[in-house]
């Protein structure tokens, strides 16, 4: 009979005289020693796109809470992703004929007249220079 009082029916649960899953883990401490490469590798691993922390925790045979202080520790720079798992960017590309081509022209002056309460400035501005211009003044209100 099984733990349960059913035929061959156990229950993953604490009972009278059921001590569950038991893992012997082997060395002196019983801990796990991992080096920091695999920490890293570890927390780079949980964040991947629609990965579950736990499930990540539950693969390595860690917690939850070392896989977010390895994610943490990875972020400030404590643990170094390792070279096979770096970031890698494609080279960038620029076509020549393809980029926007200004004009030579040489601008004309503009006659701007600025009035504020009871002070008029008139001055002659770049047409480049006007949008510049026109942020200055919005920006001294």
């Amino acid at each position: 009979m099984g733990a349960d009082g059913k035929m061959d029916v156990h229950l993953d649960v604490p009972t009278a005289g059921y001590a569950g899953r038991l893992e012997v883990l082997e060395g002196p401490t019983g801990r796990r020693v991992r080096s920091e490469a695999d920490r890293a590798r570890i927390a780079a691993e949980s964040l991947m796109p629609g990965v579950q922390v736990a499930a990540v925790a539950r693969k390595h045979g860690a917690t939850r809470w070392q896989i977010y202080d390895w994610r943490r520790r990875l972020r400030q720079g404590q643990l170094a992703l390792p070279e096979s798992m770096a970031p890698m960017f494609a080279p960038l590309m620029v076509d020549g004929s393809s980029a926007p081509q200004r004009r030579a022209s040489k601008s004309t002056p503009a006659k701007v007249e600025i009035v504020i309460d009871d002070m008029v400035i008139r001055t002659a501005v770049d047409l480049d220079q006007l949008s510049q211009v026109i942020r200055a003044v919005r920006a001294s209100r």
